[in-house]
């Protein structure tokens, strides 16, 4: 049996980065004294959601991988003995930048990075204006509890991100997240999008044979621009067992620190009982790569 003590922080965010970190560093040396052996983090943790503008003095919260972020997270995984799931704004170069989640290992090393691949483009979800599309590819990150398919929010809409993910031998999914409600939908609206984020990640593990660990910002954050209302973040950060079964979900409205224990072994015999690897069609799939089939 391979248990995994798996810790993470659902969190509100302020404008003052140093405190937003320093909260974070204190959540995880919190987990670790709990016993957590992985920590995952929201996305992008470190500050505001600021891409509900598009403002390019934001490009100044960027940094570059290895950079002040990485030796930050990486004292604080050292020291805790813990390997942590980070999201970072990476500048690669000038006018290049990417949504990149890096892995610091138990002993400080930057276990790997991803760079997000799929990029939306929404009403107060301005991605577009700041990342660059990842190229990195779909490759799990070894390290020393496991190794992780870590994607990025965006990302977990995407069965073929998954399942490249569990092709390569993922152990678990991981995906960072930062989404919320449109305070123009209705309530009725509002809780059939939070329900089908939580369907379609509950179908990566069904489809897959995998646990899924999803980290979701709390709490309201207004738009500087005040073109819309702001954006509040539903919390509802879960953890999915490899049949889809819900070992645990934060609240929507409140911050959470939390440790669930998943048996990673597990995993091995879903497969054996629902064996879809198995049965994949490789033969009849070549057009996936198309954009639309006429």
């Amino acid at each position: 049996m391979k248990h995994l003590k798996i810790g993470y922080l659902q969190q509100h965010n302020v404008a003052d980065v140093k405190t937003n970190m320093q909260r974070l560093a204190d959540g995880v040396r919190d987990l670790a004294k709990r016993g957590a052996e992985l920590v995952v983090l929201q996305e992008l943790h470190n500050s505001l959601y600021f891409c509900q503008v598009e403002d390019v003095d934001n490009f100044d919260l960027a940094e570059p991988i290895p950079g002040p972020s990485t030796d930050f997270y990486g004292a604080l995984a050292r020291e805790c003995n813990v390997v942590i799931v980070t999201s970072l704004f990476e500048r690669r170069a000038p006018g290049l930048y990417h949504n990149t989640a890096v892995v610091m290992e138990r002993d400080g090393s930057i276990a790997g990075k991803y760079r997000k691949m799929h990029i939306p483009d929404d009403p107060a979800y301005y991605e577009k204006f700041y990342f660059t599309p990842g190229d990195l590819g779909f490759c799990p990150i070894q390290t020393s509890v496991g190794k992780l398919g870590v994607l990025v929010c965006w990302d977990q809409w995407y069965p073929e991100a998954a399942r490249l993910m569990a092709l390569q031998g993922a152990e678990l999914l991981i995906y960072p997240t930062a989404i919320g409600y449109a305070a123009s939908d209705t309530e009725d609206e509002q809780q059939r999008q939070r329900e089908a984020w939580t369907t379609v990640q509950r179908g990566h593990a069904v489809a897959n044979g995998l646990p899924v660990v999803s980290v979701n910002r709390v709490g309201f954050e207004p738009d500087p621009s005040k073109q819309t209302p702001g954006i509040e973040f539903w919390g509802s950060s879960m953890v999915v067992g490899p049949q889809g079964e819900m070992l645990y979900r934060s609240a929507p409205d409140a911050e959470d620190s939390v440790i669930v224990e998943v048996d990673l072994a597990h995993s091995e015999d879903v497969r054996r009982w629902w064996p879809f690897l198995r049965d994949r069609r490789i033969d009849m799939y070549g057009e996936i790569i198309k954009r639309f089939i006429d």
